[in-house]
């Protein structure tokens, strides 16, 4: 007689998961999860790796470590052409008396002639503040401008300083005939000098650009004359060219001066107690606070504000939802034009 023995619950538990697999007509299946669709992170901080702090491109080692060098140089009619405008790294355009306007250029990373280098003025302390005590390169400026130069934060460069870097260029109204070099200028950075803070968020690799289509802007600044300033986007060559007035803006290469993005910044300006010769007053604009900006970069153009809470602070430039506006890595102008003074065509 066969005998049968119970089952133990071991047993019992494996029979049932060998009943429960078995069969050839039964099928499995297998579940993937679908691939995830979430954008890449936002780029931090202001610059693409390696990229210098006014460009965001690529910097010479030899010059990375260098301080910025500002450099005032004149726009009225009789000073035009200007050298070394295409070679600097940023440009700001800055009203001045009678609807005339002055360049205060930035730089860094390049080296070229400049010129006509004119007076300095007290929106020029404004700019250079916060820029790691910058040189600064001008030809002279009533008493109380050249206090504030001695008072400001900035190596002092100037004519009155180093003559022997300055010289005349022949044919030229004598207001406007002094130029120098920046390689000359370099020369007198004291030692423990340092780079400059980055001044602008620029896009990084494969990061696309973002804004509304634009292909123009154009601006006055108005006063006993008008300065009429009109930046054109040319996509061929991926810059946007400067026309002024009547016709194109060259420098002394024949170059039409040029810039890979455009920050019309909109501030108001005040009157110093001072006046120029023709008896019109010296204005100064306001720099701290928030204002208006229209961002121009890669043919496009990005609304947004500018805030700067102190003297010693960079602007900043964001767009509606308080993000950076990142521009295309290259070199940039500034324009500061009144509210209401700029159209976008």
């Amino acid at each position: 007689m066969r005998r049968t023995f119970p089952l133990t619950a071991t047993a019992l538990a494996l029979a049932l998961v060998a009943g429960a697999c078995g069969g050839g007509d039964k099928k499995t299946t297998t579940t993937t999860a679908p691939p995830t669709t979430e954008a890449p992170p936002e780029p931090q901080g202001m610059i693409p790796p390696g990229g210098g702090p006014l460009t965001g491109l690529p910097v010479d080692p030899a010059k990375a470590g260098r301080p910025v060098l500002i450099v005032k140089i004149d726009n009225a009619p009789k000073a035009r052409p200007q050298a070394g405008l295409n070679q600097a790294d940023v440009v700001v355009e800055e009203a001045v008396e009678g609807g005339v306007t002055r360049f205060a250029a930035l730089y860094h990373s390049q080296d070229s002639d400049i010129g006509p280098v004119r007076s300095a003025r007290s929106t020029d302390m404004l700019i250079a503040k916060p820029l790691n005590r910058p040189l600064f390169a001008y030809s002279g400026a009533n008493s109380a401008f050249e206090e504030q130069v001695r008072n400001s934060p900035v190596v002092n460069v100037g004519v009155n300083v180093y003559p022997n870097d300055y010289t005349r260029m022949r044919g030229r109204p004598s207001l406007y005939s002094l130029f120098s070099n920046t390689a000359r200028l370099f020369a007198h950075a004291p030692a423990g000098s340092g780079p400059p803070p980055p001044m602008f968020a620029f896009r990084f690799p494969g990061q696309a650009s973002t804004g509304e289509p634009a292909g123009s802007v154009r601006m006055e600044y108005r006063g006993n004359i008008v300065t009429a300033v009109q930046w054109a986007w040319d996509a061929g060559a991926g810059v946007w060219k400067r026309s002024h007035d009547t016709g194109p803006h060259n420098d002394t290469a024949g170059v039409q001066v040029n810039a890979q993005n455009v920050v019309v910044q909109f501030v108001n300006y005040h009157n110093t107690p001072y006046v120029d010769q023709s008896g019109a007053p010296v204005p100064e604009a306001d720099l701290v606070g928030e204002g208006d900006v229209w961002v121009l970069s890669d043919g496009k153009v990005v609304k947004g504000r500018w805030k700067r809470a102190s003297q010693d602070e960079v602007t900043q430039y964001v767009d509606g939802a308080g993000a950076p506006i990142r521009l295309t890595p290259g070199r940039t102008w500034v324009e500061l034009p009144i509210p209401g003074a700029a159209t976008l065509g």
